[in-house]
């Protein structure tokens, strides 16, 4: 059953992908300017013979559609083009800066289940007692404050408090796994106060849910223990909707590390997109939206196999 799942899954998905890859296509061909353009600049040196065979070297002579799918056919044989800024191999700087922002991500998620996940089953088990109240106020906060908002409280605070901290300046975790992780911790915090918040409210909002339900009554009328109740039967019940919100929250954070990533100058996949944007460098923006949504689509079809081990009731179908 999960084979035939997984098959179907896949099948259904990419219609999604091409939708998505051919409207983002469109979009930034929509933005004013060309890579042309911008070789240009306002100098104006290029005759227009040389403006024209630019446009031919770059295909940007066809109508976009067409564009697209010689685009596409590439795509089909394992070639994701080459980028017209660096002429460097796309699927290449993908693998370069793919494992900055795969940390960043995995960070910043790993510390908002760290933070969501005890504080709503607190806030739940105290319902209405002022460490309800106050935890429900810092998820309020946590969900109006931008990223790029805390992002700066936090360099201010702590390049003027914490002596000797690596705030700038991204080493690899194999070449130095402290500096590393110093220079990580700033982001992942700025977008895991975000996504913990949003984790604490799903934690509450279901552990509320499962611990009004019948069979939870019936344990503690046949004189379960609190904790055994909490821990053995309503947790694992509870941990279904907030399974569901992580895992559309690491999607989104592959996607929307573009503000973090320029904020601390990490080398990543979102600064390089925002870059590639700017430049109008069509190949390496196809390839990361590719790469996004082909994970997006890998991580829903994670988490529901995810279910299954966390609710053995669960059948896929």
């Amino acid at each position: 059953m999960k084979g035939s799942y997984l098959i179907g899954r896949l099948l259904s998905a990419i219609p999604t992908i091409l939708l998505v890859t051919f409207f983002v296509f469109i979009a930034i061909h929509l933005v004013p300017g060309d890579i042309v353009d911008i070789i240009q600049g306002t100098q104006n040196f290029l005759t227009p013979q040389q403006m024209e065979d630019l446009y031919r070297q770059y295909s940007l002579d066809k109508p976009v559609p067409i564009q697209y799918m010689i685009w596409l056919g590439n795509v089909l044989k394992l070639d994701m083009g080459i980028s017209m800024r660096s002429g460097q191999s796309v699927a290449q700087l993908l693998v370069e800066k793919i494992p900055v922002t795969f940390q960043l991500s995995i960070m910043a998620l790993g510390l908002s289940l760290l933070i969501g996940i005890p504080l709503g089953i607190t806030s739940a088990i105290k319902r209405n007692s002022p460490l309800d109240h106050s935890v429900r106020f810092f998820g309020l906060v946590g969900l109006s404050a931008p990223s790029f908002w805390v992002g700066a409280l936090l360099i201010v605070w702590v390049s003027s408090t914490v002596q000797n901290f690596t705030i700038f300046g991204y080493v690899p975790f194999h070449h130095n796994p402290v500096q590393n992780l110093q220079v990580m911790f700033l982001p992942s915090i700025t977008l895991g106060l975000m996504i913990a918040a949003q984790i604490l409210r799903m934690a509450r909002t279901s552990m509320l849910d499962v611990m009004s339900q019948e069979y939870i009554k019936v344990a503690k009328a046949k004189g379960a223990k609190n904790r055994k109740v909490i821990f053995h039967h309503a947790l694992r019940n509870a941990l279904i909707p907030v399974t569901t919100t992580a895992g559309i929250q690491l999607g989104f954070l592959f996607g929307g590390t573009i503000i973090t990533e320029s904020m601390f100058a990490l080398p990543g996949m979102g600064r390089m997109l925002l870059q590639a944007v700017n430049e109008r460098d069509y190949p390496l923006v196809q390839g990361v939206v590719l790469f996004i949504a082909v994970v997006i689509v890998l991580l829903n079809i994670a988490v529901d196999i995810l279910y299954t081990f966390i609710d053995p009731r669960i059948e896929l179908s």
